[in-house]
């Protein structure tokens, strides 16, 4: 083993002493010879190194992204609500379309209005319209018979209280406000009135003095009768919804065909055309 190391020992320093012997020269031949051994592992580093970083160049940063994310977040939410606002306001045109046309096509002469307040505790009893007696709505004060309040749907209700440019109109869901009426398709009439609504429950009519072998199938369609001139003849009130027999008489619950928790434009009949 030391006769190993002796020997690594004198090539070594052979080496050494050979290397200084050269001169400038051939040390200068040795080093380009190195080098070009050397050089393509060099070259491919910088092309590596150069690739990296052009690489790193197109890259984002993640706060970059994070603001890219919350841009495109902001812009879908606005996108959504614009798109919103034009369907609402489609379904508001083609509502009023229907209005007018039903307006237009009517037998009556109707005063267009709109409810302008609704009182909680009252919702399903009455509302205010903004038509009054300078509008020609007439509340019956003057000798005459209540104005019918209508939809394109149906039946709402009848003037109460005729202001200068104001009414206040009972609903056909108040359970004080009756109404003559008959059903399709038969010979059964009786008085429709409201029943007490229910907390959070939908409005329902009810209608008495029906016969007891009446035998009311639903989806039935109820009129208005036209008894008293209170209300026209012919007027869609609603569908029915259940009927029963008892001990003297039928009864019948109604599906109003207005829908009283969104009703916001009305006519007032002022008359015949």
């Amino acid at each position: 083993m030391k006769k190993v190391n002796i020997l690594l020992a004198v090539i070594v320093s052979l080496l050494a002493l050979y290397f200084m012997m050269l001169s400038t020269g051939g040390a200068k031949k040795v080093q380009g010879a190195v080098m070009s051994l050397l050089s393509p592992f060099q070259r491919t580093g910088s092309a590596v190194q150069q690739g990296l970083g052009a690489m790193g160049k197109g890259l984002k940063s993640l706060d970059e992204l994070e603001d890219d994310n919350r841009r495109l977040e902001r812009e879908n939410k606005e996108l959504r609500a614009t798109n919103q606002i034009l369907r609402d306001m489609e379904a508001e045109n083609n509502k009023l379309r229907d209005a007018l046309q039903y307006r237009q096509r009517s037998v009556f002469k109707l005063v267009p209005a709109q409810l302008v307040t609704r009182d909680a505790s009252t919702w399903w009893n009455a509302v205010t319209i903004n038509r009054g007696f300078e509008d020609g709505v007439d509340d019956g004060s003057q000798g005459g018979m209540p104005m019918t309040v209508i939809t394109d749907d149906g039946l709402v209700g009848k003037v109460m209280t005729a202001g200068k440019n104001d009414s206040k109109v009972v609903l056909i869901t108040d359970e004080n406000c009756k109404v003559g009426a008959y059903v399709e398709g038969t010979r059964e009439k009786g008085i429709v009135c409201g029943m007490r609504v229910q907390e959070g429950g939908k409005p329902e009519l009810v209608m008495n003095f029906l016969s007891r072998n009446a035998n009311l199938q639903p989806g039935q369609k109820v009129y208005t009768q036209g008894v008293g001139a209170v209300f026209p003849p012919g007027l869609l009130i609603g569908k029915v919804k259940s009927f029963a027999s008892r001990e003297l008489d039928g009864q019948a619950i109604l599906e109003p065909e207005v829908d009283f928790s969104t009703l916001a434009d009305v006519f007032v009949i002022a008359g015949t055309k």
